[in-house]
């Protein structure tokens, strides 16, 4: 089983990582903070590259820690709150990621937050510092605040829409 949590925390945590820097850099074929605004920007967000750097920073950071297995709730906290933002961008599409739906962001918010409940393994930083096992209210707590950020953010950060009745 530890071999398991081991490869989809290296997986995920990468993946999320990956995504991060290509939104605020040029590497693994990114288009930078620049790219990263304008993408904010044309989902209907206002602040541009602070928007852009802190879901980037966001990104790497949960990457990071779920790679690890180093403060999976925290991890799990980070991502909920950045994927429920993609979600929120993408539900009028529907769920299905064939028609740019939310599918896939949903993935990856349910993963950490079940690599969070079950405990990112044997071959943790979690694990080496004794934090092992977390209370399932603690996993409860972290993925809440993590949806409630994500929503409170799209609320904050949305641009107002011109032309439209009161």
């Amino acid at each position: 089983m530890d071999i398991g949590l081991l490869i989809l925390r290296l997986v995920i945590g990468l993946l999320f990582a990956g995504h991060g820097i290509q939104k605020i850099s040029h590497r693994l074929s990114g288009d930078g903070i620049e790219g990263g605004a304008a993408e904010f920007r044309a989902d209907g967000f206002r602040g541009g590259r602070l928007t852009a750097a802190a879901a980037g920073l966001g990104q790497i950071a949960a990457g990071l820690l779920l790679v690890a297995g180093a403060l999976t709730p925290l991890a799990a906290t980070i991502a909920a709150g950045v994927m429920t933002v993609a979600i929120t961008v993408k539900w009028r599409n529907g769920l299905w990621v064939q028609h740019n739906g939310y599918e896939y962001p949903l993935v990856l918010l349910v993963l950490p937050a079940v690599l969070s409940l079950t405990g990112p393994g044997d071959w943790s930083v979690d694990r080496a510092l004794g934090l092992l096992p977390w209370a399932w209210w603690w996993t409860a707590a972290a993925i809440g605040l993590g949806v409630a950020s994500g929503l409170m953010t799209r609320l904050l950060l949305a641009r107002p829409r011109l032309g439209r009745a009161p």
